[in-house]
């Protein structure tokens, strides 16, 4: 049977073009459809905007700490027209560059929604419709709003990154790191900030004591945080939204942020018609391959809700690459992946948690609290927190956690090192780097008490 195409993409984001972009170098004719701006969530509205805005917010920090240093410092004043200005055109400069090099490469591109009509043929929200030996995902995830009275009046990471004006009095409302993220870039851009989880503790999931550790010095910058707390009414009014907690206290702000999750991004996409199966949050399931029940129509990135993270996504669409055009079956490693939250303070952290890793195997626990020498002159008490998880058995470390600054620099190195097997001992003889805050990392030379 002849198709229109080797390959059709749905979805532009960073794992969509990085498999359009090396199928179509393998000679594979490709097109890719994209309804909304080319980059996804990543590079539009996600990771790349976001650490734009966490650098702005670190200058108010900047700014004081320079007084211990001998540097008189004068009148400032934040401009947020001038941060979102100059934040657009980075962005649509990335965009373009997502679009031109997916189309060097020899792929076609559909600025346009496409619809599942069958296994081997997509439709456009032009009219145009292909046919396709393969279909990819690429859809990525969306953020979920519970409906509670009041919803219609919050935003999302979707709309922060475009608010004409920078709210003064701002909830969040959320526990996850995009949650967490989003209080400290506010908190750090002068807002007002109060956050509130339902949950016992900020950022489930991480290691109990860097939860902790994050959460409490959160507190200290200003973040008014409350944990076991959810919203159970927004109502507006002149004065503002006025939010009504679950303990019945309530509180006026100008916009509420909810990051309470993000649901694969599968709703409408027509996928019931070629019968791929869906899990039961409505992320589409995949085997080790990317594959879906339907051989001819494969998944990567979010929407699977693997492990959403944008490079486990480019990962996962050149492995789709390799097992599809080049005969190579490839499994993307999942394991051992080095993460960053952008905090502030930040959190770097691969591997096991302490709790986690208890429940395998005995292990030893290393760690350090200290306050860097960048702080001491600058008069802050803020810390920074290293730890190592070790296994008594192998002595390999499973997992390495950092809070402060610069800890998504350093995990990615760290990362390195236990996904070839590290040890304790490796680590200990390695030359420390000196004076730095990462040498504390090979200096640790006695466990904690269990």
């Amino acid at each position: 049977m002849s198709f229109d195409y080797d390959l059709f993409v749905i979805g532009g984001g960073s794992g969509g073009v990085r498999a359009g972009r090396l199928a179509a170098g393998t000679g594979a004719k490709v097109g890719l459809a994209e309804e909304f701006r080319m980059g996804g969530t990543c590079v539009i509205r996600g990771c790349v905007p976001k650490k734009l805005m966490v650098y702005a917010s670190s200058y108010a920090e900047a700014f004081e700490d320079a007084k211990g240093y001998g540097w008189s410092v004068g009148e400032t004043s934040f401009n947020w027209g001038k941060l979102i200005a100059a934040k657009d055109v980075e962005i649509a400069r990335l965009e373009a560059i997502y679009g031109k090099n997916l189309m060097a490469a020899g792929a076609d591109m559909y600025l346009a929604r496409a619809t599942v009509v069958d296994a081997h043929t997509v439709k456009l929200s032009t009219g145009e419709t292909f046919t396709t030996k393969h279909i990819l995902i690429a859809t990525g995830g969306t953020p979920f709003v519970p409906k509670i009275e009041g919803h219609e009046y919050v935003i999302t990471s979707n709309e922060i990154f475009h608010l004409e004006e920078q709210p003064k009095r701002f909830l969040v409302v959320g526990g996850g790191y995009i949650a967490c993220e989003f209080a400290c870039i506010m908190n750090g851009l002068g807002s007002e900030v109060t956050q509130y989880y339902r949950g016992e503790q900020v950022l489930r999931g991480f290691d109990n004591e860097v939860q902790g550790f994050v959460a409490e010095e959160m507190r200290e910058k200003g973040v008014d945080l409350h944990v076991g707390t959810d919203v159970q009414s927004i109502v507006k009014t002149d004065a503002g939204l006025v939010v009504t907690n679950t303990h019945g206290k309530t509180l006026v702000v100008d916009q509420v942020l909810y990051a309470t999750g993000r649901v694969a991004n599968t709703a409408g996409l027509g996928l019931e018609n070629a019968g791929v199966t869906l899990g039961r949050k409505g992320e589409i399931v995949v085997d080790g391959y990317s594959q879906t029940n339907i051989p001819s129509i494969y998944a990567v990135g979010d929407v699977t809700d693997r492990v959403n993270l944008t490079p486990v996504a480019i990962v996962e669409g050149a492995a789709f690459v390799d097992t599809v055009f080049h005969g190579k079956p490839t499994q993307p490693d999942h394991e051992l992946i080095a993460t960053a939250v952008f905090t502030q303070p930040e959190i770097g952290t691969v591997g096991l948690g302490e709790e986690a890793a208890r429940e395998s195997e005995e292990i030893e626990v290393y760690r350090a609290i200290f306050r860097p020498m960048a702080h001491i002159l600058a008069g802050k008490s803020e810390r920074m927190l290293m730890k190592l998880i070790v296994s008594k058995t192998s002595r390999k470390v499973l997992g390495c956690h950092i809070v402060g600054h610069a800890a998504g620099e350093m995990i990615q190195l760290a990362g390195v090192a236990l996904k070839m097997g590290a040890t304790k001992e490796d680590f200990d003889r390695t030359m420390a780097i000196h004076p730095t805050a990462a040498e504390e990392l090979v200096t640790m030379k006695t466990p904690v008490a269990s």
